[in-house]
């Protein structure tokens, strides 16, 4: 299954329309993942995505995707501290995975 198909699937689309932006959101969130994790830019091109890493990648693409009118969005949308939850999970899943020697 591809990033596409699981970031589709965990938010639940079951169409093609929105596609191309959620490439583009899976494409943001994995270079913030390769800089967070001091990786150099498509390092995730070749090499293979750890688990954690690839949950947080699609995490941080729903987030954008449920937010890109500039509201939290999503699950949380009724909780003001949600946005920065996201980004406090997708923190800690990246950092298992982090390049320490850096």
């Amino acid at each position: 299954m591809t990033l596409l198909e699981k970031v589709k699937a965990n938010l639940i689309i079951d169409h093609s329309a929105d596609d191309e932006l959620l490439e583009m959101y899976i494409t943001a969130a994995t270079r913030y993942a390769e800089s967070y994790q001091h990786l150099p830019e498509n390092h995730y091109v070749e090499a293979v995505m750890p688990a954690t890493t690839q949950q947080a990648i699609i995490m941080l693409s729903s987030h954008f995707y449920e937010s890109r009118d500039g509201s939290t969005g999503g699950f949380f949308s009724d909780n003001v501290q949600a946005g920065q939850q996201v980004w406090n999970t997708v923190n800690l899943l990246l950092r298992l995975d982090r390049d320490w020697k850096v």
